[in-house]
């Protein structure tokens, strides 16, 4: 009978112990959805995003129990986005500067939209890139969300002065189009595109681009001053 009791002792103490990993489980996923929420539909984040809640192994397991109760989806390999939704569309596909953005986080890269893509962002270009290209400086890879490819293409120091500010952003759209590909059409498109604060970025940024391009940021800005002319480089 002693030996029974202390079998029945072992057994609530193991159900119990179950329970508590079950409560602890939950009050994890919570503060995770939490989390997205606070940044709203659309959000990717990963794992790196919650390593002050708990350890990285039941992080991982609260995520995959996100993902197969269908509040979370896992677009590429260590990404989570909080689905957002379209009443004509449904679900919409995750945003790749949410992706791109979650793993810069994650690795401390800075990143920045290049090629099609910045110009696209811009306006200048109608067409929808097939492959969405950003510099960092971070090592180069390439990411796949649904049918999208992501490329991260590692870039020197130099080249990522101006990552994440709208400067960059139109520096590298200017690239991509080339000196002789920009006219007056594509300055005029982008004096209307862009706000006065951007403009008066451009100005502050006019020593960390190449001459042709500071001369472009002038031209936005209406500036007429040659003091603060672009760096000499391509």
């Amino acid at each position: 009978m002693r030996h029974q009791g202390f079998k029945m002792l072992l057994k609530k103490g193991r159900i119990s112990n179950i329970m508590a990993r079950k409560k602890i489980g939950k009050s994890i996923e919570e503060s995770i959805l939490k989390r997205f929420r606070a940044r709203g539909r659309g959000a990717a984040m990963t794992p790196s995003d919650f390593v002050d809640l708990a350890d990285r192994r039941v992080i991982a397991v609260a995520l995959s129990r996100l993902v197969k109760t269908e509040r979370l989806r896992r677009p590429s390999r260590g990404v989570y986005v909080y689905p957002k939704h379209s009443e004509l569309l449904g679900e919409l596909a995750p945003n790749p500067e949410e992706v791109v953005k979650a793993v810069s986080r994650a690795g401390g890269e800075r990143i920045q939209p290049a090629g099609a893509y910045a110009a696209n962002l811009l306006g200048l270009s109608d067409q929808v890139p097939a492959k969405v290209v950003y510099l960092t400086d971070g090592n180069s890879r390439k990411l796949k969300v649904r049918n999208l490819s992501i490329e991260l293409r590692q870039a020197s120091a130099r080249r990522l002065a101006t990552a994440g500010r709208i400067s960059g952003t139109v520096a590298e759209a200017l690239r991509y189009l080339r000196k002789a590909q920009v006219d007056d059409e594509v300055v005029e498109k982008l004096r209307r595109r862009l706000s006065e604060l951007d403009k008066q970025r451009l100005l502050k940024d006019i020593k960390l681009v190449p001459a042709w391009i500071g001369e472009i940021f002038r031209s936005l800005a209406h500036e007429k001053n040659n003091d603060n002319a672009g760096a000499d480089y391509p």
